[in-house]
């Protein structure tokens, strides 16, 4: 039976025997509020101390009952207990900061910010003393976005402490998570002032300077942390990205090998990034050097077993990447992202059959994996097996309708098979998802050309044209559908010389540079151009044909007939030239020998 007399003599023995035993073992057990504490001198800390707990009185012995029921609770996680016997312990002293200051605490931990800053208000500062109280209180009131009060606090402790090096930081990290770079950069100056040995200010010192764009004194910051913290990874890790960003990738490189050489050689995380830069850098045998050295220390590192065999094809060792890559699948047979990766390297090496049916293998284990499915499409229409390539590539719209990639595909294959209409309509599905892609719009573009709608052809390229204004494509096209038309000639030329001259040595473009000068009349200009147009393409047969028409108009008989002779021998099935050649009063033909394909009708060179 529960010994109720003995009940006030315990609680007795609890105020005499544990106050002294509980507020020492505040000092060394932290409190459960999420928030920045006192910074410690290798590296930043976000966790409260127990030291920023406020001086209480003796209170009534009941109240350290509860109290002491409560710190159990605590210690256990068990916030809500915790906070209802607080609660209790409260009742016997309303007064009482230090179990204000607690429950603020944890309902701070628990996501309660009104009931935070409800207890913070309650807290009377003025009897307060201790520094750190101020700071973690001025953190709580900061998540609660009262940034005006934390200020205050942080002031309130720099005033009752001026030389405490860690309020200095604390506040220029709540000042430069509020972008105040100026204000923030003076807190971390006065903190290394004053333990010019600590790497904490210098630390954050450099990522105010780095969001300044001062990247020299950054790099500099950065370096005296680690000469005085060596083992601080964070310290590494902004200062090669700093010099990376910079583009010094070399002495990024430096900056991880000095990490893994003379710090900590097992930190994999850095060796992947050396790994990474080293391949931006085309150091594929050091590269290598690191893979192994990954593998010797986790052989079923799958990632690094995988980058090897893709270094290996970076090196043109094909054959040696498709062995790695078969090996590695042998033994990972449900790892599909490699068995994709072996189908893209048998691709590479035009081992077309072998890559199909590894993808085919992919799709028949998991219909949805999009990766394979896209990649066998778009094999399927570079082979020209259009009819295959479509069920896959509409399977993959399905998958991710939010890539645009697939529908791109989609439609340009039904473009190569002359399907279209079907390529109007994808483009267009394509579009009312993605409706700032210039690749879709454009090739919408010529897809409304293909059936007749040439209204819509003018609004698309425009609409390129406003999203990309030097789209080199959507330029030549609209320009030369102007001037083949002969309309809008003077608009023709101007596009068509914005394109030629994005990419002068597009033989394309400068042709329809020169067919708009023809239509506007310029002859001789548009000779110029027509013939340096043959020399960079020369076995287009519409540049010959431009090239027919423009000597007729000079009355050169026979050199337009050569002309012509030679755009008909590329292209034996113009049945307009053939007519054309007539009505000029060549004659027949002469037999024709030699074939080509068509001019291709839509970009030459999308973008």
């Amino acid at each position: 039976m529960f010994n109720w007399a003995g009940t006030q003599i315990q609680s007795n023995r609890i105020a005499r025997g544990w106050q002294e035993r509980l507020l020492c073992m505040f000092l060394v057990v932290p409190l459960a509020v999420v928030s920045c504490a006192a910074v410690p001198e290798t590296q930043p800390n976000t966790q409260p101390t127990s030291q920023a707990v406020p001086s209480e009185p003796a209170l009534p012995p009941l109240a350290y009952y509860h109290f002491l029921q409560g710190y159990m609770a605590e210690l256990a996680e068990n916030f809500p207990e915790a906070l209802e016997q607080y609660r209790a312990s409260l009742q016997f002293d309303v007064k009482s900061d230090y179990l204000k200051f607690r429950m603020a605490s944890l309902h701070f931990t628990s996501g309660n910010i009104q009931k935070t800053v409800n207890l913070l208000e309650q807290i009377d500062v003025g009897r307060l003393s201790d520094p750190t109280v101020f700071t973690q209180m001025a953190k709580m009131f900061a998540g609660a976005g009262k940034h005006d009060r934390a200020l205050e606090l942080f002031d309130q402790a720099i005033e009752r402490q001026p030389d405490r090096p860690q309020t200095y930081v604390e506040k220029g990290i709540f000042l430069l998570n509020g972008k105040q770079l100026v204000d923030a950069g003076n807190m971390f100056s006065k903190s290394i002032a004053l333990v010019p040995h600590v790497p904490i200010g210098y630390f954050y010192l450099g990522k105010v300077y780095r969001a300044q764009g001062k990247d020299e004194e950054a790099k500099d910051a950065f370096r005296k942390t680690i000469e005085r913290a060596p083992q601080f990874e964070r310290g590494y890790q902004e200062l090669f990205q700093l010099l990376e960003s910079g583009g010094q990738v070399p002495e990024a490189v430096n900056v991880l090998e000095g990490y893994l050489s003379d710090v900590n050689p097992h930190q994999t995380k850095f060796r992947q990034e050396l790994v990474r830069l080293l391949l931006s850098q085309k150091q594929f045998e050091q590269a290598l050097h690191e893979l192994e050295f990954m593998i010797d220390e986790d052989p079923d590192d799958l990632n690094a077993q995988v980058r090897r065999a893709l270094v290996f094809a970076e090196m043109k060792d094909t054959s040696r990447a498709i062995k790695e890559m078969t090996n590695i699948v042998t033994v990972h047979p449900s790892k599909l992202q490699v068995r994709d990766y072996l189908g893209l390297l048998h691709e590479q090496v035009e081992q077309f059959e072998q890559a199909i049916g590894v993808y085919q293998t992919n799709i028949e284990l998991d219909p949805t994996f999009f990766d394979s499915r896209i990649h066998l499409g778009y094999l399927f229409h570079r082979l020209k097996r259009y009819e295959e390539a479509v069920p896959h590539l509409r399977h993959a719209v399905e998958l991710n309708p939010g890539n645009a990639e697939p529908h791109l595909l989609l439609g340009l294959t039904f473009t190569q098979s002359e399907q279209h209409q079907l390529a109007v309509e994808t483009f267009e599905q394509g579009l009312e998802r993605h409706p700032k892609n210039v690749d879709l719009r454009f090739n919408l573009g010529a897809a409304y050309d293909k059936v007749g709608r040439f209204p819509d052809v003018v609004r698309e390229m425009e609409a390129v044209l406003e999203i990309k204004s030097d789209h080199a494509d959507a330029l030549n096209y609209l320009g030369y559908s102007y001037a083949d038309r002969g309309m809008n000639v003077d608009e023709a030329v101007a596009l068509t010389k914005r394109a030629v001259a994005l990419k002068p040595e597009n033989g394309y473009y400068v042709d329809s540079l020169g067919w708009a000068l023809f239509k506007m009349g310029r002859i001789q200009e548009a000779l110029q151009e027509i013939q340096r147009a043959a020399e960079l393409v020369k076995d287009d047969p519409v540049i010959f044909e431009h090239m027919g028409e423009i000597y007729l108009r000079q009355n050169n008989r026979e050199k337009a007939r050569q002309a012509w002779i030679q755009s008909m021998e590329l292209d034996p099935k113009n049945s307009k030239l053939r007519d054309r050649f007539k009505e000029a009063g060549f004659g027949d033909l002469p037999g024709l020998v030699k074939q080509s394909s068509l001019r291709p009708q839509v970009s030459q060179n999308t973008e």
